[in-house]
């Protein structure tokens, strides 16, 4: 498997799901994923196109999906951890800003990742690193933010009236603050620079942002839990494993973190 792979199968998202965008049903839940979150058609059709892709590979892969769980292929082999619609409340709810996200692991944890791909499923854009060669939006070679200014911190809140509290001394030293509702994409766009930190206080699953860590680190950014932990050891699977705090440069995680950490 290779990155042309993970773009093809991003090509089909775009053009199989254009359509859903304007289905009476998309508010509808169909059922609960493995990851226990409700799942919708749209969550459903993403995931059959990304799988029956892997499978047209005819390689021993084990996927772990949000939806479906734990597939192997061919007897199991290369973890590929699946979120088939990051951000699914954004896109039942007709707000354009979400994606697919999908990464590529040698082993059992999230230090194995060694290839990973995030595509907005509105714009068509594309983000893909390789480990050790860079991370790419499109055909353009990226980096995180050079600077040591807060311009933007991107933020999740799975349960606001907690989170937001805890992350607030942060968001008070900051320019601009979004809760833009997708993981992977948020940290897609700060390994690009557009944002300068992204941080997710409560616990998150590896599938949740295994697509977009890679592309921080390849683009030369940090990304720990909230205090500064190293998170490479955190196990790929489907229970909320690791807040996260990703930063553009070790200047900006070091502030960030003495921030939430009230140092």
């Amino acid at each position: 498997m290779n990155v042309n792979d993970l773009r093809a199968t991003g090509r089909r998202l775009l053009a199989e799901l254009r359509g859903m965008r304007s289905s009476g049903d998309l508010k509808t839940p169909i059922g609960t994923g493995a990851g226990g979150d409700k799942t919708y058609a749209i969550d459903r059709k993403a995931e059959e196109i990304i799988i029956s892709s892997l499978e047209s590979l005819r390689e021993p892969l084990t996927i772990i999906s949000e939806e479906a769980g734990i597939i192997e292929l061919g007897g199991g082999g290369k973890r590929v951890i699946i979120d088939p619609v990051d951000g699914s409340r954004n896109a039942i709810s007709g707000i354009p800003f979400y994606c697919a996200s999908i990464a590529v692991a040698d082993g059992d944890t999230i230090g194995d990742i060694g290839l990973s791909f995030v595509i907005n499923l509105i714009s068509g854009d594309e983000f893909w690193a390789e480990k050790g060669g860079g991370a790419f939006l499109n055909e353009e070679r990226i980096h995180t933010s050079r600077d040591e200014e807060f311009y933007l911190v991107a933020y999740e809140a799975q349960s606001p009236g907690r989170d937001i509290e805890r992350i607030l001394p942060l968001l008070a030293k900051s320019r601009k603050t979004r809760c833009l509702g997708a993981t992977a994409l948020d940290m897609a766009y700060l390994a690009s620079g557009a944002v300068s930190v992204f941080v997710s206080p409560s616990p998150s699953r590896s599938f949740d942002f295994a697509g977009g860590l890679l592309l921080v680190k390849e683009a030369g950014g940090i990304v720990t839990d909230t205090e500064g932990g190293d998170i490479g050891g955190t196990a790929l699977g489907l229970k909320r494993s690791s807040p996260l705090l990703a930063a553009g440069n070790e200047p900006l995680h070091r502030r960030a973190a003495a921030l939430l950490s009230g140092r």
